[in-house]
């Protein structure tokens, strides 16, 4: 009797403790992420900005640092210094008081008046302001905060040491008020700077997913500097991590305030329940998020489960049906159920899987096209469109095989990355930095360029990345595209599985010798 009443006893037990807990998320509840909200030290700036501008007595006087009283202080007539500074050097980088944040630039404002004023001409060559350093490729400011990439050529900079890299390097800078909040067991890690120190106290140098960064806060705010390169020998076509660190060193030592405005203060915002839709599909079917073919992991680990839709998207493919699945292991079905394919082994670092190493994103391939019925519309398999995914900001050079769409708003600061388009055809299209596109617009075809033509199966990789305070990390976009396909053919789907272990034989998966010499650089076996 005693024993009876323990097991009657013990489950209410249990459904009290898990109330007390708090809310845990059911296996089909996907949630909108965690993201974190920074306050600048907006006197520290004026400070800052105040130093660097008497540098060149002759247009301090330009200048008014007195605030004007009874405004609140994100209102701009409580920096006059920031107004007037954004109007000069939105000449050269449009759009810079958007920037909620201080914007961080390799640029010597000072300087720069000082040889107008003396009479230089209009057409003054930017790279003597900027540490020889290329005009911007790239320079985008939102409601998040600012990025920007800036190049030097190989034979650019006083005093540069010799490198095999026989291409020009690109910088990238990002300074963000908002952090999205991952369990990021790599986070925050890596080795001090004793040479850049004294300028930025906190500065740590890490090589993470392809890139070296630089993190540090200035501010109040999180800026991260990253160079994309090989942590190995030096190559001709491929950038040594220790020959960028040079670079990237003479890029931090010349950064200057350029611009910025306060804004109102921001929130954290909190991850809630993502909306679905109440309709159930009666065809789309998909496996839990961290289940990847077996065996198919890195030295034949497991996938790692993230119900975080991170970004309300608009589906990549312009029509359904689309199937995610597998392009190197399994069976490339092309029906559903959908599978996770993130922590499939490749040689790509990818924090979030548990080995270190992943896909970084999902493959996704149109439904083979229909038979062509009388009056009916024209399917073509080599032109089945692919679209932006939200409105936002292209990043991409000429000849890049990769395209990146960055949103960056109150609430988002998120970037979308689509592989295996033509680069030629991209180029052509003027998909190149800069350019900006609307949600649904389309921006390509479904291909299968990796490297050359024909270099890989006929899909999109289409992948996400959030910034945090190590620069953007690639995180699971499955979850993100469950429910951007939800939307888009209006019902619910059902989620089954998890694949049964016996059931999935590794077919067609390169051999770990393969895996391992595939080139971490954009491109190399997504």
């Amino acid at each position: 009797m005693k024993g009876k009443a323990v097991r009657f006893v013990a489950p209410w037990l249990a459904a009290f403790a898990s109330l007390l807990a708090g809310p845990v998320a059911s296996a089909d509840e996907f949630r909108t992420p965690s993201i974190s909200a920074v306050r600048v030290e907006w006197r520290a700036v004026l400070d800052q900005l105040r130093a660097e501008i008497t540098t060149q007595p002759s247009i301090a006087a330009n200048f008014t640092f007195a605030s004007q009283r009874r405004v609140p202080s994100y209102d701009p007539r409580s920096r006059p210094a920031l107004v007037q500074l954004n109007a000069i050097t939105s000449q050269l980088f449009p759009g810079i008081g958007r920037s909620p944040i201080p914007v961080l630039l390799p640029f010597d404002t000072a300087s720069y008046l000082e040889a107008r004023q003396s009479g230089a001409p209009e057409g003054l060559s930017v790279p003597r302001y900027q540490a020889s350093f290329r005009p911007a490729d790239l320079f985008h400011a939102g409601a998040a905060g600012y990025d920007a990439m800036f190049a030097l050529e190989p034979d650019a900079g006083d005093g540069m040491p010799e490198r095999t890299f026989a291409k020009p390097v690109e910088v990238h800078i990002t300074g963000s008020l908002l952090l999205y909040d991952l369990n990021d067991r790599l986070g925050g890690k890596g080795e001090p700077v004793k040479s850049l120190s004294a300028q930025y106290p906190d500065i740590r140098r890490v090589i993470r997913e392809g890139y070296v960064r630089y993190a540090f806060t200035r501010f109040g705010v999180p800026y991260v500097v990253s160079i994309h390169c090989l942590d190995s020998v030096p190559r001709l076509r491929r950038l040594a991590c220790r020959e960028a660190y040079p670079i990237a060193e003479r890029f931090l030592k010349a950064l200057r305030i350029a611009g910025g405005q306060p804004s109102r203060v921001r929130r954290d915002i909190a991850s809630v329940t993502a909306e679905r839709p109440a309709t159930a599909s009666p065809d789309f079917a998909y496996r839990p998020s961290g289940d990847i073919v077996a065996n198919s992991g890195y030295h034949k680990q497991g996938g790692r489960a993230d119900l975080t839709a991170y970004s309300q998207i608009r589906f990549p493919l312009a029509k359904a049906p689309a199937f995610v699945h597998s392009q190197s292991f399994g069976r490339r079905a092309d029906q559903y159920p959908w599978q996770d394919n993130f922590c499939e082994a490749r040689s790509f670092e990818v924090g979030q899987c548990a080995t270190g190493f992943g896909h970084q994103g999902q493959d996704i391939r149109p439904a083979a096209c229909p038979p062509i019925k009388e009056g009916g519309e024209f399917c073509d398999p080599r032109r089945q469109a692919i679209v932006a995914v939200r409105d936002g900001i292209v990043i991409r050079s000429p000849g890049q095989q990769g395209a990146t769409l960055q949103v960056n708003t109150q609430t988002e600061h998120v970037r979308f990355r689509y592989m295996h388009m033509n680069p030629s055809a991209m180029d052509a299209d003027g998909l190149l930095n800069g350019r900006r596109v609307t949600e649904g617009e389309k921006i390509g075809v479904v291909s299968n360029y990796l490297d050359h033509p024909n270099g890989t199966t006929r899909h999109l990789h289409f992948d996400v990345q959030v910034f945090t305070r190590d620069g953007w990390l690639w995180v699971n976009p499955y979850t993100t595209l469950v429910s951007a396909y939800e939307r888009l053919i209006r019902g619910r789907g059902r989620e089954i599985g998890p694949e049964p272990p016996a059931a999935a034989a590794v077919a067609h998966a390169q051999p770990e010798d393969v895996i391992q010499r595939l080139d971490p650089q954009e491109g190399g076996g997504n």
